[in-house]
């Protein structure tokens, strides 16, 4: 284990990161339930490719250096100078993150039992009364404070027009009384958005001609976001990319009193391949998400938003757009936040079980690069592995490379 868990904090082990493997033909890794995930390996010719950890290589440098010169270059600014020791490198590293900085986003659904996601190991669709709570608590222990609920909504409750999204007895709501009994102080983010809880899994009504529409949708979010503030949810996330969204629900918080509950929009929903496809969806969500070829539009997007009432802009997904969070930074000063889909998850969880990267180093240098780019806040899945890892004296990250 990495000397970065050296801290003080007793976390519970990490769940479904079983591994089993065998050289051959195959490489099997089993870390999905009914999964079974093949890679041939491919021959590398040593003479292309020398390993890093080969004894030679070690062997080689531990010999003299042979000087090739006898005058050193006249340089007037040297900028190794400040890397040269650990102290030095920590004291001038100019981004940091600590658990605050990062937002926990959980799936809960209406059983008891906790429930493996198959492309997401290590993730679970959470009872809501026992796992969930049990989940919210070790996050608590490692500093993440804050969550956002994601429901699994049966099949049954779903409808054209969503009704159940602001069912005060639905499971959000429920959930989320059920928190802030237990945990008065935790911050919660309920997402605003019509897929969950439509037969067609958009996040707007769709026409007979297969059309979403807008302010029909809008309608209902309305009274989803009020639903979820009387619960006492203390962010509603306007998701779904519709125009016009955060106005309506400002509106309609502020006319219930709800002035004080807080709106982070997805300012920026490009239509990503990254996003894991947990229902099926007749026809693509392209009329309403962006194109990820474009970054003007994300930058109007945001003004609208921003001038709308929104108190936090997001973008998603997240790596991938680093340039649009730098851009946004520039343009606004309201908070940002980056959104680290599933696919981005995945894949370094993939790598990481294959043993083709150090899982725990690149999903930090995920994170602190999202940090440098200018997120304040990141909702990753990866939350309490890395709070886990950030735990310590005082709760803050150097990036020990």
């Amino acid at each position: 284990m990495s000397s970065m868990f050296g801290s003080p904090c007793k976390i519970p082990a990490m769940r479904g990161f079983e591994q089993e493997s065998y050289f051959g033909p195959k490489l099997r890794i089993n870390p999905f339930p009914s999964t079974q995930v093949a890679c041939q390996l491919q021959k590398i010719d040593p003479a292309v490719i020398w390993p890093v950890h080969d004894p030679e290589v070690s062997k080689s440098s531990t010999k003299p250096v042979e000087h090739v010169t006898d005058q050193p270059l006249l340089l007037s600014r040297r900028a190794r100078r400040n890397r040269k020791s650990p102290t030095q490198r920590a004291a001038f590293q100019e981004t940091n993150i600590s658990p605050a900085n990062l937002i926990y986003p959980l799936f809960i659904h209406e059983g008891e039992v906790d429930i493996p996601i198959r492309t997401m190991p290590g993730r679970y669709m959470l009872g809501w009364r026992h796992g969930l709570l049990e989940e919210v608590a070790r996050a608590r222990d490692v500093g993440v404070n804050s969550i956002m609920l994601y429901p699994k909504v049966p099949d049954a409750l779903k409808s054209p027009t969503g009704e159940e999204a602001f069912n005060d007895n639905g499971l959000v709501p429920r959930t989320v009384r059920l928190l802030k009994d237990r945990y008065p102080d935790l911050v919660i983010y309920t997402d605003v958005n019509f897929d969950e809880y439509s037969l067609s899994g958009h996040g707007g009504i769709v026409s007979e001609n297969g059309v979403i529409l807008n302010d029909e949708t809008i309608h209902q979010l309305r009274k989803q976001a009020v639903s979820q503030a009387r619960a006492g949810a203390d962010v509603v996330c306007t998701s779904e990319m519709l125009d016009g969204r955060v106005g309506a629900v400002r509106a309609a918080l502020d006319a219930q009193n709800f002035q004080h509950v807080s709106i982070m929009s997805y300012s920026v929903k490009y239509t990503s391949s990254l996003y894991g496809r947990f229902r099926k969806v007749g026809m693509d969500k392209k009329t309403y998400q962006i194109n990820p070829a474009n970054s003007r539009e994300a930058l109007m997007e945001a003004r609208e938003d921003e001038v709308e009432g929104a108190d936090i802009l997001m973008v998603k997904p997240a790596l991938p757009s680093l340039d649009i969070i730098r851009l946004l930074k520039d343009q606004t000063l309201l908070p940002i936040g980056a959104c680290q889909v599933s696919g981005e998850y995945s894949m370094i969880k993939a790598a990481g079980l294959l043993n083709m990267i150090d899982e725990e180093k690149v999903m930090m240098e995920s994170l602190i690069c999202l940090r440098r780019a200018g997120a304040d806040l990141i909702l990753t899945y990866f939350a309490l592995q890395a709070a886990t890892i950030l735990c310590g004296e005082n709760k803050q990250f150097m990036f020990n490379y």
